[in-house]
């Protein structure tokens, strides 16, 4: 199995002029794509619009807009405002707060966006019927979360519905020991999220098992990349500052190389 592409996350509240500076960083540093987070504090389509501008082949991606808060035609209005390129564009979306009709929420707005845009859309999924649907509604999915094991099993599953569907992963990680007391509460956080801890219960695993820090990365990296398509490495850095950011950037890149040859 070829293994996987990585590529970087980071909160849309770091804001435009940030990923600004953010971006080229990603894309020289040889990583796939910069995934920016949607949140009611940071626009992704406005970050991603100012990374466009700073690149020229980096894949440009949210994850995730809740289109429960953002509708399929807010967000085709944006893109299309923004004049993103759309061919590197990648569209995450989830069902955000909805439960009731996430499901029926969700498919439409994967036909909405894929009427309105050429950019492909993956489908943000804990649960087995919402990984369904990115499968073989949207063009993948978005998962979160998970070992290696895990991850490997839901991608397995994925292709097996649609050979095609990509399979992402976002992996929280810390490279610098500063970081790790932000990545534990990060764990924690989404651990007391009761859709999460509720998944987390079904898979029999804790959420400080599915994340990487100094002392795991290579081998961590090695299993993810086994397991699925693309691996995005979460920033958890010692502070949100841009020079925190980018030296993530620098190390990951360093010890992704540094895990491929030890790899082989």
């Amino acid at each position: 199995m070829t293994q996987g592409d990585v590529s970087i996350g980071v909160a849309g509240t770091l804001g435009p002029d940030a990923i600004a500076r953010l971006a080229p960083a990603v894309e020289q540093a040889g990583f796939r794509s910069l995934w920016v987070n949607d949140t009611p504090g940071g626009d992704s389509i406005a970050a991603l619009e100012a990374a466009a501008d700073a690149t020229t082949s980096l894949a440009l991606a949210t994850g995730v807009i809740p289109v429960d808060r953002r509708h399929a035609d807010a967000i085709v209005a944006a893109v299309q405002r923004a004049e993103l390129p759309e061919h590197r564009v990648v569209l995450g979306i989830g069902s955000g707060a909805a439960r009731r009709g996430a499901l029926a929420l969700v498919g439409e707005a994967v036909a909405a966006l894929h009427e309105g845009l050429a950019a492909r859309v993956l489908v943000g999924a804990l649960g087995p019927k919402m990984r369904q649907l990115g499968a073989q509604q949207a063009d993948g999915v978005l998962l979160s979360w998970l070992t290696p094991d895990a991850a490997t099993g839901q991608a397995q599953e994925a292709h097996g519905r649609a050979p095609g569907a990509h399979v992402a992963l976002y992996v929280r990680t810390a490279l610098e020991a500063t970081a790790s007391a932000r990545l534990a509460e990060e764990a924690a956080r989404y651990g007391s999220y009761p859709a999460y801890a509720a998944n987390f219960a079904r898979l029999g695993i804790a959420p400080q098992q599915t994340v990487l820090d100094a002392t795991t990365f290579e081998a961590g990296i090695r299993l993810y990349r086994d397991a699925v398509d693309e691996v995005v490495l979460r920033v958890i850095a010692p502070g949100d500052s841009v020079d925190d950011h980018l030296r993530f950037i620098e190390a990951a890149a360093e010890r992704i190389r540094a895990a491929e040859v030890q790899g082989r």
